[in-house]
């Protein structure tokens, strides 16, 4: 008990010391400015900074208690998807201090790596997504991305995941060499923006429609686990990340895990290996749903505790700082 008390207070203290440390640098340094209020009136970005590094130790400390976790984590996430959007929408209506650089960006992931490509230049993205990916692995996909928390929301409509056809992983290879290739064609044609940005919207009004039927009638994440081209990076890249979730051997394979989890990450075979496949996203739905507690979290060479408390931290804290910084 005494322990329990301690990490209670000790990991809200250290998420919010860690968001601060984090925004201040960015508050300081950056112009023009990126912290919203700190655009309207100089000096009120210290207390966004504030309020959001509050915030970050309150989330944290809800999210240590993994019978709590997946309920927040979907919260939050939405949260963090409608500030984005509504970001987004203010900003179209021709209030650019709503937008990053006062430019209009498709919010579209695919553009993460498309856009680049395409215009040879602006690199932020996808330095942030490599940094954030480096840090918690494919949590992006199931903490951090804006269109992620859509298919999530479709795919809880059913209350158990049903399986994956097996031609899933060829077809987001292909669609990610599709994306890529496509962006360089146009790069090499002096295709107009006008096209480009055409092509752009008809791959996310696509990717909606992904969500909207086929995540939905599947219980599990169709668009970020077989369309999205960012989810595979974030997959291939993210084993980079020391992060990882191992199965004990004492598991009964009961699959208890295999209906919990979204992402196609645990079949039978994958239990029977006591280790989920390349689509795991670290969301932790797993872990909580094993009734003997035998899904773990590993991190270097810290107690399965620990590792998992240090991944909260680190993914509110990215969380809290997306919700301060990210928009387009």
């Amino acid at each position: 008990m005494l322990i329990s008390n301690q990490k209670n207070r000790t990991v809200p203290f250290f998420a919010g010391l860690l968001t601060a440390g984090l925004l201040i640098p960015i508050q300081l340094k950056v112009q023009p400015p990126i912290l919203l209020a700190e655009r309207f009136v100089p000096g009120l970005g210290w207390i966004e900074l504030l309020l959001l590094s509050v915030y970050a130790g309150f989330i944290a400390g809800k999210m240590i208690d993994p019978s709590k976790t997946h309920k927040w984590r979907i919260q939050i996430w939405v949260l963090f998807s409608v500030v984005f959007f509504s970001q987004f929408i203010i900003g179209l209506a021709g209030f650019e201090k709503f937008m990053m650089t006062g430019k209009l960006h498709l919010p579209i992931p695919a553009m993460i790596v498309a856009g680049p490509v395409y215009r040879g230049a602006r690199f932020f993205m996808p330095i942030l997504f490599g940094s954030t990916v480096l840090l918690t692995g494919a949590a992006w996909c199931s903490y951090l991305c804006y269109i992620g928390s859509w298919d999530a929301v479709a795919a809880e409509r059913m209350k158990k995941s049903q399986p994956m056809p097996r031609w899933r992983q060829p077809v987001r290879i292909g669609i990610l060499a599709a994306v890529v290739g496509t962006a360089k064609i146009l790069r090499a044609i002096g295709a107009p923006s006008a096209l480009a940005t055409g092509l752009g919207i008809s791959f996310g009004v696509a990717g909606v429609g992904v969500i909207l039927f086929w995540s939905r009638k599947k219980g599990a994440m169709t668009h970020c686990v077989t369309y999205c081209p960012i989810g595979i990076l974030a997959n291939w890249f993210g084993k980079l990340s020391p992060f990882r979730i191992r199965i004990k051997d004492a598991c009964t394979e009961c699959q208890l895990c295999r209906l919990a989890c979204r992402y196609d990450a645990l079949n039978e075979d994958d239990i029977s290996k006591r280790r989920p496949k390349g689509t795991c996203t670290l969301c932790g739905d797993c872990v909580t749903s094993c009734k003997d507690n035998l899904i773990e979290y590993h991190f270097l060479g810290l107690k399965p505790d620990q590792s998992r408390t240090t991944f909260v931290v680190l993914v509110v804290v990215l969380h809290a700082v997306f919700l301060g910084v990210a928009r387009i």
